[in-house]
C-alpha cells in the first residue's frame, strides 16, 4: 500500500513506526522530520491547501492518506483528498468543528445526552467574569478554538483565569468556562467510519510541564498504556455513553464523522464525564497506544476511511506495557530555545525495547540534528509491565543529550508503583 502521512511530529513519526513496523508498505510523510525520513520519502506541501495536499496524493498514487494534526482537518484538507477520490483517515472540516470549537462540541454533547461538565461560554470579560464567579473555584477556562493544546488554565486564582479569558478575546476568540471535575484523567481514542466505532487501549497523559503535576500546562510532557487501575468497563462506558451517541448524534446533523473520536475523560466522583473531544489522534498518547496495537494499523484506518470498519472486528494488543517520556527544549512551554545539538539518538534507539520519536528537530547546515521546537522528541519504552516499560523509556532519555533539556521524571510512576 501507498501511504501518505501528513504532519511532522512525534504523533506523525509513531504512525509512521506502526506503517514501517508492519512491512510491505511504501511511505510518504510530508513534510515529515529527520527521524520520518528514516522511515518514508519526504515531500513539500502547504499542509493549509487542500488542493495541494490532493495534487500530491495523486501525484503519489496514494492509496490512503492519513491526516496528523488537527489544523489541515479543520482547514478542510480531508475534503479536498476525499473529492479526488482517495480514501482518506480524518473527519471533514464541518466534523472537525468537534475540536475547532468548544461551544459546537458542547452542543453535540447535549444533544446526545453525552455526561460533560457544565459550561458556559462567555464572550465579553463580564460574561467570562459572571461565569467563573458562577462555578467557583478551581476555575477551568478555555480558548474555543484550537490552541495546540495549550489553550486551557485550570487555576485557584480567579485573577490568572480572568486574564486566560482576555488573552482569548484579544485573539478575536471566545472562551469556555466550565465547572472543575475532580478524578484522574484518561484518554480513549475510537476510530469510526460514520457508523460502526472501534475503541483503541485507554492511555494516560501527563499536561502539566514540572513532577506531581506542578507548572504550566504543556501539549503533554509523557503518557502511558494499559492503565491497571482503570475501571474494567471503562471501554464500555465510553462507547455506550459517550462515543457511539456523538457519532449519531453528528450523523443526524447532516455531519457524518469518519476518522478518529479522541474522548479526554475524567472519572469523577459523580461518575464518567467528557473533558474535551479532539479529531485526531493525541500526542503524546498515540506514540504508546499504537506501540501496543498488533493489528496492522494500515487496515484500521483503511477501513474507516472506505466505510468497511465493521469487517475489521475487534483489535489485537501486544501484553507489553509502553511508556513515553517527553524531552523538551530549554525554555518550553514558554518561548522554547531553539538549535540546540542533540546527541544520543541512535545509542537510545539501540537499546532493547526503546525507540526514539522525533517531532521539535531538524537537520542543520553541517547535517547535525539540532532542536526546532518546544517538545523535541518522545522516547518510547516497551516492557512485560509499566516498570519495565518505564525503566527502559528513561534509559533511552539518559542516552540523549540535549543542552538545557528537561524532562518529566515520574511519567507512569504512580501506576508502576500500584498506587
Amino acid at each position: 500500500m501507498r501511504i501518505l502521512v501528513l504532519g511532522a511530529g512525534a504523533r506523525e513519526h509513531g504512525i509512521v513506526h506502526a506503517f514501517h513496523r508492519e512491512g510491505g508498505h511504501q511511505l510518504f510523510a510530508a513534510p515529515g522530520n529527520p527521524g520520518i525520513g528514516r522511515l518514508a520519502e519526504l515531500r513539500e506541501v502547504d499542509l493549509a491547501s487542500g488542493p495541494a495536499v490532493a495534487y500530491l496524493a495523486c501525484k503519489i498514487k496514494a492509496d490512503l492518506v492519513v491526516i496528523g494534526p488537527e489544523a489541515p482537518l479543520t482547514d478542510g484538507v480531508a475534503d479536498a483528498v476525499r473529492a479526488v477520490k482517495i480514501p482518506c483517515f480524518g473527519p471533514s472540516a464541518a466534523a472537525a468543528r468537534l475540536e475547532s470549537s468548544k461551544s459546537f462540541a458542547k452542543e453535540v454533547m447535549a444533544a446526545a445526552g453525552v455526561p460533560t461538565a457544565a459550561a458556559r461560554v462567555a464572550a465579553t470579560r463580564d460574561e467570562a467574569a459572571a461565569a467563573l464567579d458562577e462555578f467557583g473555584p478551581p476555575y477551568v477556562v478555555k480558548n474555543d478554538g484550537l490552541a495546540a493544546g495549550k489553550g486551557v488554565v485550570v487555576t485557584d486564582s480567579r485573577p490568572a483565569a480572568l486574564a486566560h479569558a482576555q488573552a482569548c478575546f484579544d485573539t478575536g476568540a471566545q472562551v469556555v468556562i466550565e465547572e472543575y471535575l475532580d478524578g484522574p484523567e484518561v484518554s480513549l481514542f475510537c476510530v469510526t467510519d460514520g457508523e460502526t466505532v472501534l475503541p483503541l487501549a485507554p492511555a494516560q497523559d501527563f499536561k502539566r510541564a514540572l513532577d506531581n503535576d506542578e507548572g504550566p500546562n504543556t501539549g503533554g510532557m509523557g503518557a502511558y498504556s494499559p492503565l491497571p487501575w482503570a475501571p474494567g468497563d471503562l471501554t464500555d462506558q465510553v462507547l455506550d455513553r459517550v462515543a457511539r451517541p456523538t457519532i449519531a448524534q453528528m450523523a443526524a446533523l447532516g455531519v457524518p464523522f469518519q476518522g478518529l473520536l479522541y474522548c479526554g475523560l475524567a472519572l469523577t466522583s459523580k461518575g464518567l464525564r467528557v473533558v474535551e473531544f479532539n479529531v485526531r489522534f493525541g500526542d503524546p498518547e498515540a506514540q504508546v497506544v499504537l506501540a501496543r496495537l498488533a493489528t496492522p494499523l494500515s487496515k484500521v484506518l483503511l477501513a474507516a476511511a472506505t466505510g468497511t470498519l465493521a469487517q475489521v472486528g475487534s483489535l489485537d494488543w501486544s501484553e507489553d506495557a509502553a511508556v513515553t517520556v517527553v524531552l523538551a527544549a530549554a525554555g518550553y512551554p514558554g518561548s522554547p530555545r531553539l538549535g540546540d545539538l542533540i546527541s544520543g539518538v541512535d545509542a537510545a534507539d539501540g537499546i532493547p525495547g526503546v525507540y526514539v520519536l522525533q517531532a521539535g528537530a531538524k537537520l542543520d547546515g553541517a547535517g547535525c540534528l539540532v532542536s526546532a521546537g518546544g517538545r523535541v522528541l518522545s522516547v518510547v519504552g516497551l516492557g512485560r509491565n509499566l516498570a519495565a516499560a518505564r525503566d527502559r523509556a528513561y534509559a533511552g532519555i539518559s542516552s540523549i543529550h540535549l543542552d538545557g533539556g528537561r524532562h518529566r521524571t515520574d511519567i507512569a510512576l504512580r501506576a508502576a508503583l500500584g498506587k
